[in-house]
């Protein structure tokens, strides 16, 4: 048996055990966070799947795992051989696993699930379908516990202060921020689980999970007073005693449930129905009167202050110049010495780390060479992995966390002589993030209505891309941040309207699967405009600053204006970057920001 099966043979002889019919393995914690701490990392213990999204289901006779079309190559490979077989979302055939288990059990059948790390929203959707089948849902179970005999317990790095000048905003001033939403929706007391909402409320950072400055914790919110809920020896005797001096006591991370537990009758609670799991919900006295409502520190740091803003620049500036020793480097050793994927990944870090205010990588680097470049959340690895030679297309998705901001960029570069196919495809997605970048718009925009703008000129070349064209992205905190994010696939709600401060990534892309990849991304804040009599109207400004490979450009595809646009931008680049450069790295950056 391979490590999968035999591990999903133990879950089964748990569930067994139990008497359940099925039980589901999402890819979440307590928190709902998108990158795990390893004590949660189930779902990619019991099915060898790496990817960072997807749901398992596990009956008596099936396994399945449910992954969209960023993950379909990938969970293909890895799932080969494996027994649990690939369901791939949004495929008509293919249903939902909720869908699926609505139609896979019977009456008197039992799916479980671990309910601390559910959703809410999920949790809703899974009673549902399990009551349509006549079947009912435990979620006391935590099957992993017992299955899983070296399973990592909580992650213990020390929490520190996040301070001035990098943060702009105190702690009493957001607490205010956040208990003014409060009294606006009549809430005595507001309960929060997502960690960087906490980490942004409380101006806290920690290292429990990678790549995200973040720390495992609750915290409740009352109108003069909080608590922090954190694992005991995160926080040492002085940082307690400075939040202190701002009203906020620190407890252990288990108490939580027994604070929601003992709320008062008279006492109405704020909560955000897609930002806590059932078992958290659950664990309140359901006479407790609540109110159900975004959590107001997603709204409020999503939109960044002009000091943030300023800050930024100076962090995509700093990383701009550590991108210029990287691709100055790259060109120079190509052909000259042997080059991997993932020397790629260790060179961009190292250029990173040398510039100041670097903390750590914002995500695992992407480095993929042609038909590795088709997948877009690939992954290099010691055991798979491409040599960069020959011709080609060579795609590079990285960022990095500084103490003033957040970068997430992605570049193509030619390795060798591009084709003409490929240079095409450059250029659509090329003309898409132009067209993007150039938008103006009423404020309060859903967001998602703006991802056909970026879409129409790669539409027009016959071509699609299968992930969103945006994400929110955090100020030294999360690189995928909400509210907005510019996809049609999800849904324009009011908490997705497009507010001044906001910074997004504008990412287009196409890939050719087994063949190559594009996808030209740069981070875009939203910015005043101007103001009429029909309205205030909003436009983007491009916070990263790298230069676009013009080498894998075909030119008579592009109109004057955006030639004019591009020739632009590299000016920009070439002017905020050349003084932080020198010796080769200055000569590359004057090479690569030559007007075309």
């Amino acid at each position: 048996m391979s490590s999968t099966d035999a591990r999903i043979a133990q879950l089964r002889q748990a569930m067994s055990r139990r008497g359940l019919s099925a039980y589901v393995v999402p890819s979440s914690d307590p928190h709902l966070s998108e990158y795990l701490p390893a004590r949660w990392q189930g779902r990619r213990w019991l099915s060898g799947f790496t990817g960072s999204v997807g749901t398992l289901v596990v009956t008596a006779c099936f396994a399945g795992l449910w992954v969209d079309s960023r993950y379909w190559v990938q969970a293909e490979a890895q799932l080969a051989g494996t027994g649990v077989q690939l369901m791939k979302i949004a495929l008509a055939t293919t249903p939902g696993h909720v869908d699926w288990l609505a139609a896979n059990t019977k009456a008197g059948d039992v799916i479980g699930v671990d309910g601390q790390v559910l959703g809410l929203g999920a949790f809703r959707a899974l009673s549902a379908a399990a009551a349509s089948a006549g079947a009912a849902l435990e979620i006391r179970e935590d099957l992993l516990d017992e299955v899983w005999p070296d399973r990592a317990g909580l992650p213990g790095a020390r929490i520190y202060e996040h301070v001035a000048p990098d943060a702009c905003v105190s702690r009493a001033d957001k607490l205010a921020q956040v208990r003014e939403a409060m009294r606006g929706h009549r809430a005595d007391v507001h309960f929060i689980s997502t960690l960087d909402d906490i980490a942004w409320i409380f101006n806290l950072r920690g290292a429990d999970v990678d790549y995200n400055p973040v720390f495992v914790g609750h915290a409740l919110v009352g109108l003069d007073h909080a608590t922090l809920f954190v694992a005991d020896g995160k926080i040492d005797d002085a940082l307690r005693a400075v939040l202190a001096r701002d009203g906020v006591d620190v407890a252990g991370y288990a108490q939580a449930a027994d604070a929601l537990a003992s709320l008062e009758l008279d006492q109405t609670l704020l909560i955000d129905p897609a930002r806590v799991t059932c078992g958290v919900f659950h664990a309140m006295d359901p006479a407790v009167p609540r109110v159900e409502a975004i959590n107001p520190s997603t709204l409020l740091k999503s939109r960044k202050t002009d000091a943030e803003l300023a800050n930024v620049r100076q962090a995509m500036a700093q990383d701009g110049a550590a991108l210029c020793e990287f691709f100055s480097w790259f060109e120079e050793a190509l052909g000259n010495e042997a080059i991997t994927e993932l020397t790629i990944d260790d060179r961009i870090t190292a250029a990173r780390a040398r510039r100041p205010g670097y903390v750590c990588p914002s995500f695992a680097t992407i480095a993929g060479f042609n038909a590795n470049g088709a997948m877009p959340h690939y992954r290099a690895t010691p055991q798979a992995h491409a040599v960069i030679e020959g011709d080609g297309l060579l795609l590079i998705d990285s960022g990095g966390q500084y103490l003033g901001g957040t970068t997430d960029i992605t570049r193509v570069v030619a390795v060798g002589t591009p084709n003409a196919d490929q240079k095409v495809d450059f250029t659509l997605v090329l003309k898409g993030m132009i067209a993007l970048s150039r938008a103006s718009f009423p404020r309060g925009t859903p967001s998602p209505m703006l991802d056909a703008i970026a879409r129409a000129p790669i539409w027009e070349g016959g071509a699609e891309y299968g992930h969103g064209t945006g994400h929110g992205v955090g100020y030294f905190l999360n690189v995928h941040e909400g509210p907005q994010v510019i996809s049609y696939r999800a849904a324009p709600g009011p908490h997705t309207a497009m507010e001044p401060g906001m910074i997004t990534s504008n990412e287009p892309g196409i890939y050719r699967p087994g063949r190559w990849g594009v996808r030209i991304e740069n981070l875009v804040a939203n910015r005043a405009w101007l103001t009429s009599e029909l309205g205030e109207f909003l436009c983007f400004e491009t916070l990263t600053l790298c230069p676009i490979d013009t080498r894998c450009i075909e030119p008579s595809l592009l109109r004057a204006d955006e030639t004019a646009w591009l020739n632009d931008y590299h000016k920009t680049v070439f002017e905020r970057l050349s003084p932080l450069v020198d010796g080769e790295a200055l000569a590359w950056l004057e090479r690569r920001t030559a007007a075309i």
